[in-house]
This record gives C-alpha cells, structure tokens and sequence, in this order.
C-alpha cells in the first residue's frame, strides 16, 4: 500500500528534478487530492439501475434495463451488478503562459512552444485568445492514499499524456482540418442557430449529445484548437478543455468512453459530452461540478480567475478536474 502511495509522488519529484528552467511567470501550489477535489461529483452513484447516492447533477440518460452484466466468455466471463459513478481520473490544464503545470505549481521548461498563449501573440487569428492545455492521467484515488482494485477504478498512478505545446495543430485552425474535416460543415453562424437548444439543455440539465458540434452556451465545438473568442476568461478555458476532450476522444490512443459500455471502454471519435463534467481546480478551487455548456451566469464563473497579488492583472491559467462516468460490471469473474 505504501509502495503504491509513494509512487505517483516519486514521478512528480522526478519530473521536477529533470527540468532544467522554470518559466518565472508561472507561480502556484502543488495540488492536493484530498482538498483540491469536489468529490460530491463522483455522484450520482448508481447499482442496478437504482441511485444509492444522489449527486448535484443527474443522468438522466442512464437505461440499464437488466440490473445484471455478463462481460466475456468462459474461462474469462464476469457476472455481476451494472454500476455507474464519475470518476475523477484526468485534469485538463488551460495555460495562457507556455509548459505551465498547475498540478505542481510550477514551469516545466522555458521552451516557448509554438504560441506563447498570451493575447497578443493571437491576433493573427481573428483576434482570438488562446491557451495552451495538457491532459494528465492521474489515479486520484491513490493518490489520496485509498487503494482500490475492483474491476470498476483505474490503477494508473501518475502522467504527463498531452501536451499542446508540441502540437502544430493546436494553434492553427486551418492546419487542424487534417484530422477534423468536417469542420467545415458546423464551425458556421448557420449550424450555430441549432446550439441555442443545447444550451438551454445544458444549463438547465445536462446537453445534448446528437448536436455534437455545440457546447452548449461555449458556443462552437469546432475548430478544435485553442483558439476562442469571448471576453469571460473563465468561460473561454473550460471551453478550451472541453475542446481537448473532443480531440483526444479523435485519438484511438487518447481518451475512450467508459460509459457506453459495461464490460469495455470503446473509443467514440464523435464524443457524448453527457460523460464529462468539469469542476475548476486553480486559479480558484471550485465547490461543484459542472455540465459541459453551463453557462457561467449560473454561478459557477464567479470569481473564477482572481487577480495575482500585486494588482498584475488576473492569472490567466486555470486547471480543471474532469470528471469521467463509469460504467463497469462489478461482480465476479471465472
């Protein structure tokens, strides 16, 4: 239990002793599983289709129909219980200054990337904002010292998977059509008129999955890249980190869906955004988990990006612990 305890602390330190600068402007605290973490959002916890722990937000959209799973074929077959919860397995970080790691408070590097993420190092493209953002696989769970080997939890420990710094197609939305042709199709005023339902939806509840190309009152999923346009920074970011969701769900070595089925992730290159919710971690620590699309004016923007001391402005980088449903067969295996 130890071993497993000091593991992901271990690679923390070693990332840091690796790194030969860090970037001055990036200032923070090392994150903390234990008080970092809304963990209300694990909920609605479900067991054969019944809700034993009701959460703040509901899933509505969950059909178990048979409480019992059967996963696999005999020697490897598992029967047991359907079981949905949200897991806090990933952080999605949103940098305006470059290699910026809030999980560790601290630079990674003083290399600059392709954009520095400042505002003015993107007004070549329409005028935009830009953040960059990194995907880290954290075993949240071990971390906070609880270890737990059922079927329905990750053992992952700790990793840096993403980083958009290295990636050309973040930063060019013309260059991301490679890999997102249909772009061209939803990133338009016309297919925008559609996500007016999906925001309502998502404020109210929870968005809609069909109209895959909106997020709700963030406006347009497309391109995905860092760059958006709007004056709320906090509403700018999470839509950043939604938007990386969606293109490493595009990777069939990034992100897979563990809640469309019961015995096995699946990769969806089309995503369901009902099976990600995002609660903010830094600049300040949020006490609930938000619906992808929730509009800001609900509350969960208020004082989201303080001001640095010193009156330098607002920090601008913000880390959000994305919350993952899981669907899994807990039971016994043969």
């Amino acid at each position: 239990m130890l071993k497993k305890f000091l593991l992901p602390i271990i690679s923390i330190i070693i990332i840091l002793s690796t790194v030969p600068y860090a970037n001055a402007i990036c200032k923070g605290k090392f994150f903390n599983p234990i008080t970092d973490v809304d963990w209300w959002g694990m909920f609605p916890m479900k067991i054969g289709g019944i809700t034993v722990v009701k959460g703040s937000v509901d899933s509505p959209h969950d059909s178990t129909g048979s409480p019992i799973c059967i996963c696999g074929k005999p020697p490897t077959m598992r029967i047991g219980l359907k079981v949905s919860f949200w897991d806090p397995a990933r952080i999605a970080e949103t940098n305006k200054d470059p290699w910026c790691s809030d999980i560790i408070g601290s630079g990674l590097t003083d290399h600059k990337g392709f954009l520095g993420g400042a505002t003015n190092a993107s007004q070549n493209q329409n005028g935009s904002d830009f953040a960059q953002a990194h995907w880290i696989w954290i075993d949240i769970f071990q971390l906070a010292g609880m270890v737990l080997d059922a079927h329905c939890f990750e053992n992952g420990g700790f990793d840096y998977a993403y980083f958009t710094e290295v990636d050309p197609m973040w930063n060019d939305d013309i260059l991301n059509f490679i890999t997102d042709p249909e772009s061209l199709l939803f990133a338009n005023p016309v297919a925008q008129i559609a996500c007016s339902a999906d925001s309502v939806t998502s404020t109210l509840g929870v968005p809609l999955d069909y109209m895959f190309w909106c997020m709700g009152s963030w406006g347009s999923a497309y391109p995905l890249t860092g760059h958006y346009s709007s004056q709320i920074v906090p509403k700018a970011n999470a839509a950043i980190a939604a938007r990386l969701i969606y293109r490493l769900s595009r990777l069939p070595v990034g992100l897979w869906d563990h809640a469309t089925n019961y015995c096995n992730p699946v990769w969806l290159p089309i995503w369901r955004k009902t099976h990600y919710r995002l609660q903010e971690a830094r600049p300040r620590r949020s006490g609930f988990v938000i619906p992808l699309g929730r509009t800001p004016l609900s509350g969960w923007g208020y004082l989201s990006n303080p001001p640095i001391t010193g009156g330098k402005g607002a920090e601008d980088n913000f880390m959000w612990i994305v919350f993952e449903e899981k669907k899994c067969c807990f039971g016994v295996g043969f």
